[in-house]
């Protein structure tokens, strides 16, 4: 480990000390006595850990709620997108619907394809649930995130091959649930 490196981790060390009471205080606004509070602030220090220390941060409180918001978002879309996936499957009459442990899959399988997508970079994920949840275009989507629509079309072709390996890899690839015998 570098010197950088080491003063970098204590530089993150004295911010979460300083910080973190703060943060999640400021977190409970936006989701109430939710679990999530302490998880998201968590990865909020987490993720700057992870980036690179080689500027001195000058508003750590700003930094840290940018950090913490994108992480609300995420938490958001994911949220709605099991709700969107539940509710098309919620209308269905209990008997010809999907067994608990099918839920239970699909529940598992939206995860895993959550945590594949967190494997993209931020531009490229963005891109993708901008696209696909959010049904925005292609020119939509560049001028939300200041890119060219070519960059959207390689990321979106990137995250499609991601997604594609995915479901290559996903056991969940089978026909249609069958109805439950009443």
């Amino acid at each position: 480990m570098s010197g950088a490196d080491f003063s970098h981790r204590n530089d993150v060390g004295g911010l979460f000390r300083a910080h973190y009471a703060w943060l999640c205080a400021r977190l409970r606004r936006y989701l109430g006595a939710s679990p999530s509070v302490e998880d998201i602030a968590a990865e909020t220090f987490v993720q700057l850990l992870e980036s690179p220390g080689l500027t001195p941060i000058r508003e750590p409180r700003a930094l840290l709620t940018t950090i913490a918001q994108r992480l609300i978002y995420q938490l958001w879309r994911r949220r709605d997108l099991e709700r969107l996936h539940l509710d098309q499957l919620l209308p269905m009459d209990p008997l010809d619907g999907p067994s608990p442990e099918d839920l239970a899959q699909y529940s598992q399988a939206l995860t895993r394809l959550d945590q594949t997508l967190d494997r993209l970079p931020g531009k490229v994920r963005a891109t993708f649930l901008l696209s696909r949840v959010d049904g925005l275009t292609y020119p939509q989507i560049a001028a939300k995130l200041g890119i060219s629509q070519r960059s959207v079309s390689v990321y979106m072709t990137r995250s499609q091959a991601l997604c594609a390996q995915h479901s290559a890899n996903e056991p969940l690839n089978r026909p249609p649930l069958t109805q439950r015998s009443a």
